[in-house]
């Protein structure tokens, strides 16, 4: 058991490690030693846990995707109205997001370049079902407008995390005054 453990967090180590270099120096400049310095643990160890640095970085993402829908998702109901489904997600998603900042971070790079594998990329998509269904409810029922899940996510999600790379570069503080107004925004945005 001491053994399980032990390779649990040699292999928590290095997605951390991870997770912090893709974010302060991007993939590319992202090398194994590096990564093995940082987690601590020898370059050979890395290769025990992933095939390569590609199979590091997809599994990484999948398992920040994870869980981050996980929380995002917590309270999701088909009982809730809609709006009340949205909203509770909305302010989950900010929660995890201001809470996270160096996962918020990852997802962001992760979804924004072509740096993880297209396959694991719809994996991760796969993972946002909920949201998917609150957009097919709300169109179908007149709420929302009809357009593409990508715009919602464009318009009512991803400014989220805009604001929150901002407040890391100290050009924006997030509030709860800021908070309620770019809910308020993301949801003008997407209902009819």
């Amino acid at each position: 058991m001491k053994q399980e453990i032990k390779s649990q967090l040699k292999r928590e180590a290095i997605v951390t490690a991870t997770i912090s270099l893709v974010n302060s120096r991007g993939y590319h400049a992202t090398p194994i030693a590096k990564l093995a310095q940082l987690a601590n643990v020898s370059p050979g160890t890395i290769y025990l846990y992933f095939e390569n640095k590609q199979d590091l970085l997809n599994k990484a993402y999948l398992e920040v995707k994870g869980r981050f829908t996980k929380f995002s998702f917590a309270n999701y109901s088909t009982n809730l109205t809609v709006e009340e489904n949205y909203k509770e997600i909305w302010h989950r998603i900010a929660e995890y997001k201001l809470n996270h900042i160096q996962d918020a971070l990852f997802l962001g790079q992760c979804d924004n370049t072509p740096i993880i594998d297209e396959a694991i990329r719809q994996e991760g998509i796969i993972l946002l079902a909920p949201l998917v269904e609150i957009i097919r409810k709300g169109i179908s029922e007149g709420i929302l407008k009809n357009m593409s899940d990508y715009l919602f996510y464009a318009y009512s999600i991803t400014p989220i995390s805009f604001l929150i790379v901002m407040q890391d570069r100290d050009s924006f503080n997030i509030s709860k005054t800021s908070l309620d107004a770019a809910y308020k925004a993301a949801w003008d945005s997407i209902k009819i």
